[in-house]
């Protein structure tokens, strides 16, 4: 019950799925017939994204365009149009060991639609790949249906197996996971997990991953 549970609790960009979607997915049913990407070595990108938030510090996130091509092109293109600015972490899960952001509902006072929103932009398909969600993974969010990942993203901050091969991994965070790990922490609203004080994306920027030295 608890894995076919997680699913839910990631959440997803596509705002029709995530209302009237239950998960198969960690029960095999929906992942078994999607493509698996293995023996791939993550070969950075040239540019890395920057995340800076109101209260919690920086963010930086390396990312992955041969192991999940088009869910990074997706992200550099919201970047570049500021799809994230004001856009807030909505989701801490200290038990799960992740944060999640990326959804434009967040800039709204309506927190019951936080966690179904997403780009103007069609879903990106299931980019899976045999690289494990250990800690500081940046992993695609999505509903049931492997093929929704959309704009939203986690970031893993410990070892979580359910999640592999079932979620696109795009990216690592290189700087900053201390902050990350923070969020994770933050208050939360009695019987939810959503942070009590909005954890707000002020800008999130693409810069040369020349500029931060290998970790």
């Amino acid at each position: 019950m608890l894995l076919t549970l997680l699913i839910l609790a990631i959440g997803a960009c596509n705002q029709k799925n995530a209302n009237t979607t239950t998960s198969k997915d960690f029960d095999g049913d929906e992942t078994a017939g999607a493509k698996v990407k293995t023996g791939v070595k993550p070969a950075p990108d040239s540019q890395v994204a920057v995340i800076e938030t109101a209260d919690y510090g920086r963010i930086v996130i390396e990312l992955y365009p041969n192991v999940a091509p088009q869910m990074v092109e997706r992200f550099k293109k919201l970047i570049n149009e500021h799809f994230y600015d004001g856009i807030a972490f909505h989701r801490v899960d200290p038990e799960l060991g992740i944060i999640q952001g990326g959804d434009p509902q967040t800039k709204g006072a309506n927190v019951s639609l936080y966690g179904t929103g997403n780009s103007p932009y069609p879903n990106v398909p299931a980019e899976f790949s045999d690289i494990p969600y250990d800690r500081a993974t940046v992993g695609a969010a999505r509903t049931s249906d492997v093929n929704t990942a959309n704009c939203q993203f986690f970031i893993t901050l410990k070892r979580q197996p359910a999640f592999d091969q079932k979620y696109t991994v795009f990216g690592r965070v290189i700087d900053g996971l201390k902050n990350a790990e923070i969020i994770m922490g933050a208050p939360t609203e009695q019987g939810t997990e959503r942070p009590s004080d909005k954890v707000v994306i002020k800008s999130v920027t693409l810069q040369p991953r020349a500029n931060f030295p290998a970790q």
